[in-house]
């Protein structure tokens, strides 16, 4: 395959420095769930760990080596699962931890960062102007800025899923892949791609938050001047160009989804899996849910990557929701 910034070697080496509470997650076909959608599932589940998503796969990575380097601080942007991931691979390394945030993102996320001991300072706007205040503090203080899906240890831990899902023989035809910054896209993209090419590698972004996946049809950078949608996680308005190249040679499809069927694969999710998925996770059957002919009579697997919700928003959400039947 053409080259992309991520290498499966060092993918697999990444395995002996990730916490193992984080590796070797569940992967199972969900009956009920297949029932409902009209095609063969399976879900990997990234929720069952002590920060409820797949992002301390990365945050390991760079804290351990932050670590072996004798640096003591670093500082991200995030929308809530990155920092709680970095504070909780920080803490336990000894790191002095800061996450910017912006003041719109779930509170639930942003009581879990102060719970794990990180600096948390919060900024008005989108998480664009939270990017930029994590780089104006990373200057001012000289420590080290972590960027979701720029920095390749993001992309590398987010392979190591990509591992696990080939080394289960897999008789899966496509994987569902949340898409925001492109961390979760080009690591697992970059492994099945390389070991199992044979599998489809979809991606699925928010309509309301359509940036990365414009750019994939474009094959070059688009930016929007706004976001609109519940799924925080996938909600960036400035793709990261090596991302977008990286993701340009892994993914066969961006495809966007509308608020309506995210909210209906929450609920399907819920009812049919027994899962409280977050937004962003629920990218995946939402896809199914707006298409159902192109995965009729197909094998799916959709990895369910964060469970970090407002209650009562999370609640308010499952009240209204509609779920389709295939």
């Amino acid at each position: 395959m053409p080259k992309t910034r991520l290498d499966t070697a060092r993918i697999r080496a990444a395995r002996r420095t990730i916490d193992p509470v984080f590796l070797d997650t569940p992967l199972y076909r969900c009956e009920p769930l297949e029932s409902a959608l009209g095609c063969a599932v399976s879900i990997k589940l990234e929720t069952a760990n002590p920060v409820r998503s797949f992002k301390a796969r990365g945050t390991e990575l760079v804290a351990s080596q932050l670590a072996d380097d004798g640096q003591h601080a670093v500082v991200c942007a995030s929308a809530g699962n990155l920092g709680q991931a970095l504070a909780w691979s920080g803490r336990g390394r000894g790191l002095d931890v800061t996450v910017v945030a912006t003041r719109r993102a779930t509170v639930a996320k942003l009581d879990r960062i102060r719970a794990l001991g990180a600096r948390l300072e919060l900024v008005d706007g989108d998480h664009e102007l939270a990017r930029d205040r994590a780089a104006a503090i990373a200057q001012q203080r000289g420590i080290r800025l972590l960027e979701d899906s720029l920095d390749i240890e993001t992309c590398d831990g987010a392979g190591t899923i990509g591992l696990e899902l080939v080394d289960t023989a897999p008789s899966f035809d496509a994987v569902l892949i949340a898409l925001g910054g492109g961390a979760l896209a080009t690591g697992v993209g970059h492994v099945l791609k390389e070991q199992a090419p044979h599998v489809e590698v979809l991606c699925v972004q928010p309509l309301g938050a359509p940036a990365m996946t414009r750019s994939w049809h474009q094959r070059a950078v688009v930016t929007t001047e706004s976001i609109n949608t519940i799924a925080d996680g996938v909600a960036g308005r400035r793709p990261i160009p090596a991302v977008l190249d990286d993701l340009l040679l892994v993914a066969d499809d961006a495809i966007l989804v509308q608020e309506t069927s995210i909210i209906a694969g929450m609920r399907m999710l819920l009812d049919q899996a027994g899962l409280v998925a977050e937004p962003s996770a629920a990218l995946g059957v939402a896809a199914i849910l707006e298409d159902p002919d192109r995965f009729a009579g197909r094998h799916v697997a959709i990895i369910v990557c964060g469970s970090n919700v407002d209650v009562a928003a999370y609640h308010r959400w499952i009240r209204s929701a509609h779920v389709r039947r295939a």
